[in-house]
């Protein structure tokens, strides 16, 4: 009978197990397997940390996902997000009518504008008559890099491509090209380091949502509708719970969810 018995309990725990790894979802996250503080970066460990890093943590938490970081080299992410190599991207990817033809996105998660930051000693403005003959630098495959050959591209010098943004940092503290475009708080990142000294903020460029986007999401591929319901319920969540705000503080002053 205790042989009996204890057959069941060993039969129950394991059917309890299987039960529990059948219903643990593993999803690997992609991200640009580079530096782009304040929102990813690698400390002095290698562990990656930042604002998005930790948004990923929350997301996955409360979304009751099992979630791999998986760096992903930013030109090929979207390939890797529709072969099946990466299941999302968490890499602060604008919600753009472009993409939605590959991809679809969450709700966004944070949306900031764009701006052109120069050297201190250029007065200029971030306008196609102030970035008239100047020498242009932005990242690859972004929705700056499409901003920029859609308004500045016939009054540039020229506009050079980067593979990371911190390449095209690099370029503009050395004083090989006039002005980069990016996100303000990744450009407010670059002042504030070292290198930036070097350079200032020229202000926002026009917004066209059409080409920057309407926010930052959540890439998916199309027909993973349920996790889109999962963390769409999740970024809801957190924003209602205090999440949110709490971790975001530690990075912002301000309100980076935006209007």
């Amino acid at each position: 009978m205790k042989q009996v018995l204890k057959a069941a309990v060993l039969a129950l725990a394991i059917g309890l197990a299987t039960a529990a790894q059948v219903s643990a979802e593993t999803v690997k996250v992609g991200f640009a397997a580079e530096p782009y503080p304040p929102f990813t970066s690698l400390d002095a460990s290698g562990k990656w940390v930042g604002w998005e890093i930790e948004f990923q943590q929350a997301i996955c938490k409360q979304a009751k996902l099992d979630c791999v970081i998986t760096p992903v080299a930013w030109d090929g992410i979207i390939p890797a997000l529709t072969s099946h190599k990466i299941d999302m991207i968490i890499g602060s990817m604008s919600i753009t009518a472009e993409r939605e033809k590959t991809i679809a996105f969450s709700d966004k998660y944070y949306n900031t504008p764009a701006g052109i930051v120069g050297n201190k000693g250029d007065n200029f403005d971030a306008t196609p008559e102030g970035l008239t003959g100047k020498v242009i630098g932005v990242q690859v495959s972004t929705n700056n890099a499409d901003y920029i050959k859609k308004h500045f591209s016939d009054k540039a010098a020229e506009i050079k491509e980067y593979q990371t943004q911190d390449e095209a940092n690099q370029d503009l503290a050395a004083g090989r090209i006039d002005a980069i475009q990016a996100d303000t708080i990744a450009l407010n990142a670059f002042l504030e380091s070292d290198a930036g000294k070097c350079c200032n903020y020229k202000g926002n460029v026009a917004d066209d949502p059409a080409v920057l986007g309407t926010g930052m999401g959540i890439g998916l591929r199309k027909e993973d509708t349920t996790l889109k319901d999962k963390l769409n319920a999740a970024i809801k969540a957190i924003r209602a719970n205090g999440i949110y705000d709490a971790f975001s503080k530690k990075y912002f002053d301000f309100n980076i969810y935006g209007d």
